[in-house]
């Protein structure tokens, strides 16, 4: 019975984006060299592409998806073929390139992209014989470059000030370079199928052992844990993974047979999940394992597969990934037909909120330490962000309510006497003049009212049998004002003697002279409309006898 560990990444899955969403229409190269021939960051995506006369490379913004127009810009400083490309992990617009011209070229992006081809470098790091065909960065320390050669020489620069700080030569072609999590140690697989740490400030050959017995180049990639995991071949030509142990490279830890094809498999390591991804070069299917402590060590979780070959691949830093759907990783696929295909890798989850578990801290793009404190013994780990920042939750919101006052509650209802008194308006205040159409009366006991005509409002006369109240307190003789306003307000209403039962009261400021005025102006038109409809009609029945007269006459 075989162990099965628990992981909760076991049900990761990959599907790619639609074509309209990727980058279609690149002239990807046609270069042998064992190498991705893309690099991706939160901002761009860079992909070396076939040029004439010398070396070039496309960067395009990650939102400028869909076809890329045949004359778009290129970065094209080199004078031979773009082996290598790099984005630094401590500012995204700065991206290295090694070429065959024997050169390191350090290029400054703009945030939009290029607009006309680039020709002029910031920086030109300039020691090797013969051509450049790797170029990696240092994980915590401020602009150090690690550059390896076809003249078996590996330089550590201080791209700032353009030096060299280190000289190592080995003895044989390199294959593949990486750092260990602080950047303290140097991992390399060579032509002569050693794998040997280096130490990166001296140069210094640390250990030494022999990895895969193929003749066909291998690859390593230093962990987090400080394991060493490498891909190659066995003496019959089958692809391997190994998992080796920095303090003892005598034996590895594990070594596994995977298939039995000839294309070289790179690694792609993401520390935060301790996931590697297995992509061979001409494979048409992506493998993933989980690196464990205990045996097995490396653990198969899945494979993405496909129908069409990888000609390159590039994989995207943490930082630039979807944490809203529970995206883990995602990779840029080089297809033969100049597609670069887009693969989301994901781990399904019910739960919309921000997933713990799935992102713990990952490495910020601060530098921990500056090249001068690096290069003089000191080390550091990478500076680490939270996610969660970048997690916007997609559950619907409440419904926010604002309570306001209901005007209804503030209108006067409708009745005789017996209603209660309209609210006073405060003083300074001005008063409320209601609609004249709502609650109007019949305008006929307004006309026959024997009271006289009322007075403006502005100024109210009194009512004629007005009751002078007695004397006043202080407090109630402080509001003259408010008084004059009630006693004008009744005497625009006919007295209660003279209204009938049931009859509306009327609202507070009604002025009867205004809506009569109204009702007169209305008649006026009513009667003008009239007069114009009549005089059509007579036209109309003149122009109907005169046509009846013309067809008896015909």
């Amino acid at each position: 019975m075989s162990f099965v560990p628990k992981s909760k990444f076991r049900h990761v899955f990959g599907k790619a984006l639609r074509r309209d969403q990727c980058y279609d229409g690149i002239r990807i190269t046609k270069s042998s060299w064992d190498s991705t021939f893309t690099a991706v960051n939160p901002k761009f995506v860079a992909i070396i592409t076939e040029s004439a006369g010398g070396g070039a490379f496309l960067v395009l913004p990650l939102a400028k998806v869909g076809r890329v127009a045949h004359d778009c810009a290129l970065v094209t400083g080199h004078r031979a073929a773009v082996l290598d490309i790099a984005f630094c992990p401590h500012n995204d617009n700065i991206i290295a390139s090694a070429s065959e011209d024997c050169s390191i070229k350090i290029w400054m992006i703009p945030d939009g992209g290029l607009v006309t081809c680039m020709t002029e470098s910031v920086v030109d790091l300039l020691a090797h014989q013969r051509r450049v065909g790797i170029v990696v960065w240092h994980p915590s320390a401020h602009n150090i470059l690690l550059s390896a050669g076809s003249d078996n020489k590996i330089f550590i620069w201080n791209c700032g000030t353009g030096e060299p700080l280190v000289e190592i030569e080995l003895p044989d072609l390199i294959l593949s370079v990486s750092f260990n999590y602080n950047g303290s140690r140097v991992a390399v697989t060579t032509k002569d199928k050693m794998i040997r740490i280096l130490d990166p400030r001296t140069g210094s050959e640390i250990k030494s052992a022999k990895g895969h017995q193929g003749s066909k180049p291998s690859q390593c990639v230093f962990l987090r844990n400080g394991k060493i995991f490498t891909t190659g071949f066995s003496r019959m030509s089958e692809r391997q993974y190994a998992l080796w142990d920095e303090k003892d490279l005598s034996s590895p830890l594990t070594m596994q047979e995977v298939d039995s094809s000839n294309g070289v498999l790179f690694p792609f390591y993401d520390p935060d999940t301790n996931i590697v991804y297995l992509c061979g070069k001409g494979d048409c299917s992506i493998s993933y394992y989980e690196i464990i402590e205990g045996s097995p060590f490396v653990y198969y979780l899945s494979t993405y597969k496909t129908s069409e070959p990888q000609r390159g691949i590039g994989m995207m830093p943490k930082r630039g990934v979807n944490v809203n759907q529970c995206e883990i990783s995602r990779f840029y696929k080089l297809l033969n037909n100049g597609l670069c295909e887009v693969i989301p890798f994901t781990v399904p989850r019910k739960s919309e909120l921000y997933q713990d578990d799935l992102y713990p801290d990952t490495a910020d793009e601060s530098p921990a330490i500056s090249a001068h404190d690096w290069f003089n013994g000191k080390d550091a780990d990478p500076v680490l962000v939270s996610l969660k920042d970048g997690f916007k939750s997609t559950a619907k919101e409440p419904l926010k309510t604002v309570r306001r006052s209901n005007i209804l509650d503030k209108m006067k209802p409708a009745g005789g006497n017996d209603s209660p008194p309209a609210q006073t308006p405060s003083r300074g205040s001005p008063t409320p003049v209601a609609a004249p159409v709502v609650h109007a009366p019949k305008p006929e006991p307004v006309v026959h009212s024997p009271a006289p005509a009322p007075a403006p409002v502005s100024k109210p006369a009194p009512p004629q049998n007005e009751v002078k109240p007695a004397p006043a307190p202080a407090a109630a003789a402080a509001e003259p004002v408010v008084n004059q306003r009630q006693s004008a307000n009744l005497s625009n209403t006919p007295s209660s003697n003279n209204v009938p039962a049931g009859t509306p009261s009327l609202p507070p400021a009604f002025d009867p002279q205004t809506v009569l005025d109204d009702i007169r102006k209305l008649k006026l038109i009513i009667k003008a409309h009239e007069r114009r409809i009549k005089s059509l009609e007579e036209r109309i029945a003149q122009v109907e006898a005169n046509v009846s007269e013309d067809d008896a006459n015909i």
